[in-house]
């Protein structure tokens, strides 16, 4: 069976272009009647046919059966364009398109590469896809995109240590590793480097950040199981000459973008640019002896090219460097100490290089080649114990894409292969011999996405995977999409299959510190889930203001869930599939409002439930809150070039690891909030400084509680005193009967600080 489905996705991928003749063209340039409009949305209606205008407002659409249509066109900031034309054999139409200024305030849809895996307007999408410019980020400044992604609905980035912060991102309740972080379309960020990846990227390259929820694997493979994140970086000729942005904060915190632009002959154009980030003022507020905050020295360096070619072939490639020196721990802590067990401290070496690229193939076929690598080569320091890990993925697909009438055809094939390895028993045979994993995943898929009417669509998709050590795995996908004539209500409806491949140590921190030990019940097997989702947008248009409602429920049932089982032996992390069955399930609601005075408000709030069930039992799962509201709400003083932004999260209680029945911290946080507040000056059109307040409240995470990390005192146990079966006893020194543990964490231990920055753009 499997052999006849390679041979049927080979036979659309490659036979399939032979057929359907060339027949009309349709081509011209759209702009404003005083510059070109790139990236705008085309369409025909009636049909499948669309396209979007390249860098100069050009666009062209091919092998267009003769008959009747209507020309839609749309653009940010720009009113809906709609024409009819006639179109008979053979001919090419050639159309000048001057787009009016929408003046009522509505922003209309933007671009998203991400639910399909090509470029479509936002709205045609049949996958929902939530967008996040550079601005939206701009009214929380932030020394990395990890920092930034919390105010995003059903997004937090999440803690996993007290001592060295790193930590992973969630995305409606589900774990980090179930989270596939792109970069420019590519699956570069590998479980080991989930926080890296999300680190140095200079925000003055980002473009935008597309947010899909619910699993991706038909598209983009293991990993992509509760959603994926893809950071898009903007094109070398879309970027200014020069950018710099700078910020100081009150605790010492100092991080500094800075990007430029040049060419290269006629053809080639490329941008450079560097983030560095440093903080080096240890601080103990909560007076455990340890580091508030972890210490940190980032600097990484992105390059990236775009090459002009004939009829506007795509040929992009991007290379990043990353490096970071962090730790955290005992205040008296210095590297001397690193590696002993005379002062405790958690240190980080990390080197990591990133390459990859998009070349489309000089066939009339619209066939494009997409191909990345990186290594990630990481030196740690728990305490005593050391991880030295070493990771090294390649990845190419070739992916084709066809409209035939109706139906959107995208197909490809793709193959990855992972290496890694480290000097923990996850690389070591039954002779304890260190025996790296090497890993091959081939895998084909298609997609086809058919356009009844201009109201309604139908997406369907289908992807096969060989894990050469786990074997065959599907992962099929339905998506329905109606919206009305006036396409201000869009309904979309999708199920979908997702699969994980888990490797414990690169992705949970705890099984590294060695607070306590890593105990595997038997082989793990792949994580499977079935997800169902709904999503529904609604626009209205009040005079000149605007609101759109984007409301979407969820549901994902979980077979053979790995579960880390902090609960049955406190010294222990025990690792299993679980015996019985996992469920996410929630609603969320996101509100964006736009007022003719100015005034932006964009606010939502997920309410869900995420919980396993094993021999009857029903637990909670850990480190996962009930609900999460955020907000943004932004008003200009134009009169004295002034803005101001207010931004903030709300957390519901989530439950936490206790070592015993015994341990005096709460079993559940608090509700708890991260505000912060921004006041921007525009000095002249290139030029602003900015500055404000960040968590407002001055929250931390020690309130109520006697003490955070557990032991703090006495970071290698020496004064415990364990039972024969290994368990801690009580003592006049040690009353709860605990062992040293950072594992308890649930929010950032920096309280309130005072920022200042500036940003120049030529």
């Amino acid at each position: 069976m499997i052999r006849y489905l390679f041979i049927h996705l080979f036979s659309i991928l490659f036979l399939l272009p032979q057929i359907a003749g060339a027949k009309s063209n349709i081509k011209g340039q759209i702009h404003d009647n005083k510059s070109t409009i790139p990236f705008a949305a085309i369409q025909l209606s009636g049909s499948a046919l669309n396209t979007l205008s390249d860098s100069a407002g050009n666009f062209m659409l091919t092998e267009v059966p003769p008959g009747t249509y209507t020309l839609l066109i749309s653009a940010t900031g720009y009113k809906d364009y709609k024409e009819k034309i006639e179109l008979r054999d053979t001919q090419t139409l050639n159309k000048d398109i001057a787009l009016k200024v929408d003046e009522s305030g509505q922003e209309l849809e933007g671009v998203v590469v991400t639910g399909t895996m090509k470029e479509v307007s936002k709205l045609s999408s049949p996958v929902p896809v939530e967008v996040y410019t550079s601005k939206f980020f701009k009214a929380n400044p932030t020394p990395s995109l990890f920092d930034a992604l919390q105010n995003i609905n059903g997004v937090r980035p999440q803690l996993n240590c007290n001592i060295c912060n790193t930590g992973d991102i969630h995305i409606n309740g589900l774990e980090g590793p179930y989270t596939m972080i792109l970069i420019d379309g590519m699956p570069i960020v590998s479980g080991l480097a989930t926080v890296y990846g999300l680190s140095g990227i200079p925000q003055s390259l980002i473009d935008r950040i597309e947010v899909v929820k619910g699993p991706a694997s038909t598209l983009y493979g293991s990993e992509a199981v509760g959603g994926l994140i893809n950071v898009i970086t903007k094109r070398p000729e879309n970027t200014p000459l020069l950018a710099a942005d700078v910020f100081a904060s009150s605790w010492g915190e100092v991080n500094a973008d800075l990007s430029t632009k040049f060419k290269v002959g006629r053809n080639a154009q490329s941008m450079l640019g560097v983030n560095y980030f440093a903080y080096n003022n240890p601080i103990d507020n909560n007076k455990d002896n340890f580091t508030d905050v972890t210490l940190q020295n980032r600097i990484s360096v992105f390059n990236k090219w775009s090459f002009k070619r004939k009829n506007d072939r795509l040929f992009s490639l991007a290379a990043r460097y990353v490096y970071e020196d962090r730790w955290g721990g005992e205040m008296d802590w210095s590297k001397k100490y690193r590696g002993g067990d005379e002062v405790y401290g958690e240190s980080i070496y990390t080197k990591r290089g990133e390459l990859f690229g998009s070349y489309q193939l000089p066939l009339k076929e619209h066939l494009v080649f997409q191909f990345s690598a990186n290594a990630h080569d990481q030196n740690s320091a728990y305490g005593n114990l050391f991880y030295l890990a070493q990771q090294n993925v390649a990845f190419t697909q070739l992916i084709w894409n066809k409209v035939l009438g109706r139906h959107d055809l995208l197909s490809g094939i793709s193959y990855r292969y992972t290496y890694y390895d480290d000097n923990t028993p996850a690389t070591a045979n039954a002779q304890e011999q260190n025996a790296p994993s090497r890993t091959h995943l081939p895998g084909a898929f298609v997609q086809d996405e058919i356009a009844f009417n201009t109201k309604n669509t139908l997406l369907l998709g289908l992807r096969y995977d060989y894990n050469s050590i786990h074997g065959s795995i599907l992962s099929p996908r339905a998506y329905y999409k109606w919206n009305s004539a006036s396409k201000n209500n869009v309904l979309r409806i999708g199920v979908g299959n997702g699969y994980r491949v888990a490797n414990v140590f690169t992705e949970d921190h705890a099984a590294l510190t060695g607070a306590r030990s890593v105990e595997f019940v038997r082989k793990l097997k792949p994580e499977t889930s079935w997800n169902t989702n709904m999503n529904f947008v609604k626009k209205i248009v009040l005079g000149n203001s605007y609101m759109s409602i984007d409301a979407s429920a969820f549901y994902t049932y979980f077979t053979n869930k790995i579960i880390a089982d902090y609960d049955t032996d406190p010294n222990k992390i025990i690792y299993d599939n679980l015996d019985g069955y996992a469920i996410s399930k929630g609603f969320s609601l996101n509100l964006d409002l736009a007022f003719d005075n100015g005034l932006k408000i964009l606010t939502g709030g997920t309410l869900m439930d995420v919980y396993s069930v094993q021999n009857g039992e029903r637990k909670r799962q850990l480190f996962t809150e009930k609900f999460t509201g955020v907000w943004t709400i932004s008003y200009p003083l134009s009169r004295f070039n002034l803005s101001f932004d207010y931004t903030g999260k709300v957390y519901g209680p989530m439950r936490l690891p206790l070592l015993s029945d015994a341990d005096p911290r709460q079993e559940y946080s608090p509700w708890w909030s991260i505000q912060n507040i921004q006041v921007t000056k525009k000095i002249t059109k290139k030029t602003e400084i900015y500055g404000g307040i960040k968590n407002l409240l001055n929250w931390t995470p020690n309130r109520n509680n006697p003490f955070i990390i557990a032991r703090a005192n006495d970071p290698f146990d020496k004064q415990v005193q364990f039972d024969a079966g290994g368990q801690a006893l009580k003592t006049a020194d040690n009353p709860y009967g605990l062992t040293f543990d950072p594992s308890y964490v649930y929010g950032p231990n920096q309280g309130r600080r005072v920022f200042l920055g500036m940003r120049l753009s030529l």
